[in-house]
């Protein structure tokens, strides 16, 4: 029998009941910058900021997520609309030039029925996904194998998405 270590995952498993009690997205973008690597905080906009997924479906899995905190996606401004999408399409671009993915999944998962692991504060997903990326392992042993380490990834993205982000301002 081969073993598949996910070393990361254990985190979560052992904290999975407290994630909930803590926003940990409030939590990160609370951090001055210099933190920003340590929370994997990408990018800090006016009303919104990405963050990679600690607990990502695949490598590269980025959230856009409003800096208020809200659990009600109406209640978002036109400020704060805008600069997600501008932040979502930028997203896009950086992991089409960082990790060349074959396509995305792009979206929100509004409430605990629609599949949301975190209900308080809305967050936009943007999965990057490959041909053949979905395999065996998920429905054999309920294990996803990521092929990334998440500080290499972030150290790939990071000056990409700003590069972009700078020359979007800039019209």
């Amino acid at each position: 029998m081969q073993h598949l270590w996910a070393f990361w995952r254990s985190t979560y498993i052992e904290n999975v009941d407290k994630i909930s009690e803590d926003c940990f997205l409030c939590e990160a973008i609370k951090q001055p910058p210099k933190k920003y690597r340590e929370y994997l905080v990408l990018h800090r906009g006016k009303t919104a900021f990405v963050i990679m997924n600690l607990y990502p479906y695949n490598g590269g899995h980025l959230m856009v997520c409003p800096i208020r905190h809200t659990d009600d996606f109406t209640s978002l401004t036109e400020e704060e609309i805008l600069e997600i999408n501008k932040l979502v399409r930028a997203c896009i671009k950086a992991l089409k030039e960082t990790i060349s993915p074959h396509g995305f999944n792009v979206g929100w998962n509004l409430g605990r029925v629609a599949g949301a692991g975190l209900e308080q504060h809305i967050h936009c997903h943007i999965v990057p996904r490959w041909h053949g990326d979905t395999n065996f392992m998920p429905v054999l042993s309920q294990t996803k194998v990521i092929s990334q380490h998440f500080l290499s990834l972030y150290d790939r993205i990071k000056p990409v998405l700003e590069r972009l982000i700078k020359g979007d301002e800039r019209g």
